[in-house]
């Protein structure tokens, strides 16, 4: 897997050193994420890790590991309130320093949503130290909640993890930090994926976390604009200026009556496209 995983066509690589490795692999596995750390600086996506909590056993030697090995983000899981990253801050800062590294070169990835405390203190920890997205995932809060299942039989999210979803959604843009939808756990099902990561997209969602190769290219095509979109919003802003410089505010584009939200709307479409 580490060996294909430059070949993706991800934004963001996570290696992850929590869930996806058995306690008694914890040591063998920081081992060669750090060798592939090393040999990987001029990834073209970012190289993320995902630690294990600090307060467990080996989540500040996976710290050490990845601020040494020079990775470019940390992925936090199990953040209850804002003050867990204050204390992840001090360390990195700590390490950091210690290390030769620039200070606050290390950016922060919180999954905020795996405790129901970590629901009720959302916000808190958007704004927490270093964060620069804000995820959600739905399986931890299940098992903490004694949920049996996470979605409907329609496919669709359960009420309690749907509404853990959207505080992520807006709790990241009312701090500015990049907003990422949670997994799509069945990676056989892709039409199910694409509509879902097509929902995040249209809703605000910055980007979706994947668990499978297959599920890369749906992803990255629902958070692509397409050609028609950049056309439309470049056209209607073309029109804003003709109208601005009229002395027009709002006016008629295409049948529907235009005012600031919609201009928003279009500069936000071709800044992604420009990504």
């Amino acid at each position: 897997m580490l060996e294909r995983a430059g070949q993706l066509a991800a934004d963001a690589l996570i290696l992850d050193l929590e869930d996806a490795v058995p306690p008694e692999g914890k040591e063998r596995a920081r081992d060669r994420v750090a060798s592939w750390l090393q040999a990987q600086t001029r990834s073209e996506a970012a190289r993320l890790v995902r630690i294990n909590p600090l307060e467990a056993p080996w989540g500040l030697d996976d710290l050490e590991m990845a601020v040494t090995a020079e990775a470019d983000g940390i992925v936090v899981p199990k953040v209850s309130r804002g003050a867990d990253l204050e204390a992840l801050g001090e360390k990195l800062a700590e390490l950091e320093v210690r290390l030769g590294r620039e200070p606050g070169a290390t950016g922060v990835i919180a999954i905020a949503t795996e405790t129901p405390r970590a629901v009720l203190h959302v916000e808190e920890i958007a704004e927490g130290s270093r964060v620069q997205g804000l995820a959600w995932g739905s399986e931890d809060l299940s098992a903490a909640l004694g949920a049996t299942r996470t979605r409907g039989e329609d496919g669709r999210h359960l009420p309690v993890f749907e509404m853990s979803r959207q505080w992520v959604l807006l709790a990241a843009h009312a701090v500015g930090v990049a907003a990422i939808d949670g997994v799509y756990t069945d990676f056989r099902d892709i039409e199910g994926l694409e509509a879902e990561a097509a929902e995040a997209a249209a809703t605000g969602f910055t980007g979706k976390l994947t668990i499978h190769p297959g599920q890369i290219e749906p992803v990255n095509r629902a958070f692509t604009p397409s050609a028609d979109e950049v056309t439309a919003a470049r056209a209607l802003l073309a029109a804003y200026e003709a109208h601005r410089k009229a002395g027009r505010g709002a006016f008629a584009h295409e049948g529907e009556m235009i005012d600031a939200p919609h201009l928003a709307r279009a500069q936000v479409l071709l800044d992604r496209a420009d990504r």
